[in-house]
């Protein structure tokens, strides 16, 4: 089927013209003003709030003078509600809710899984010296903070043979990851930690050959997971980069 376009449907000519010099920017000013004193009218009908006071702007005396004609009058100020304090718990006002929410950077979310350690990765998950290394070393200056790469449940924190000291958190989700050779630790068993909470300190103990700390990811059931792919997966963009190496 072939369409017929009408060349003067597409200049416009359709519309008939506005009369006058102005008559747009008139029009336009004339019903934002009327919309805003409609919605102010609403807000104000609807509640008997506190308010906050809201001034108007100035308009042209032939806009005021058109409004009035239509019987609307234009005030100098509009009061606008607040929303009533037992509306929104915990908050007095509706303000301070907003002003309480997660909005963009300022006050992100807190992150789901984190990278436990700041320092150098120096050695991979995988074969080393003839037998499987079962997680990542990354090392740090002793005393550099160790966190927890997630939420969870301390169930170990003390001696441990060939890492001296440990910490271990459960996970929601039953996994468990392991902090090893730390120096000292700052949590109990049984207490519960935050994703990037500090938990223990890099260190040099155990079987050790310099200060690092020795990050495990165990799944469920206890088998050791790759520690990198762990992260990656959980969306953790580690700063160590990738430059283990398993002699």
């Amino acid at each position: 089927m072939a369409f017929v376009v009408d060349p003067d449907a597409i200049r416009g000519r359709h519309r008939a013209p506005a009369q006058g010099h102005g008559t747009g920017v008139k029009a336009a000013t004339v019903a934002a003003a009327t919309g805003a004193i409609i919605v102010g009218g609403a807000q104000l009908g609807g509640t008997t709030a506190a308010a906050a006071t809201v001034q108007v702007p100035s308009l042209p005396s032939d806009v005021t003078a058109g409004l009035r004609s239509v019987g609307v009058e234009v005030p100098a100020t509009v009061e606008v509600p607040d929303l009533a304090a037992d509306s929104i718990p915990g908050f007095a006002t509706a303000k301070q809710w907003v002003e309480n929410q997660n909005v963009g950077s300022a006050n992100p979310l807190p992150a789901r899984t984190v990278q436990p350690v700041n320092g150098t990765l120096t050695s991979d998950f995988g074969s080393r010296w003839g037998a499987h290394h079962g997680g990542i070393d990354i090392a740090a200056p002793i005393g550099t903070p160790v966190l927890a790469a997630e939420q969870g449940t301390v169930i170990s924190a003390g001696p441990a043979s060939g890492f001296g000291l440990w910490v271990r958190v459960m996970h929601p989700d039953r996994s468990i990851t392991v902090y090893g050779h730390v120096n000292d630790y700052q949590v109990t068993v049984g207490q519960e930690v935050a994703a990037g909470q500090q938990i223990a300190t890099v260190g040099n103990r155990g079987q050790s050959t310099g200060p690092h700390l020795h990050f495990e990811v165990w799944d469920p059931q206890g088998n050791k997971l790759d520690p990198s792919a762990w992260l990656r997966d959980n969306g953790v963009r580690v700063t160590w980069g990738a430059n283990g190496r398993n002699a």
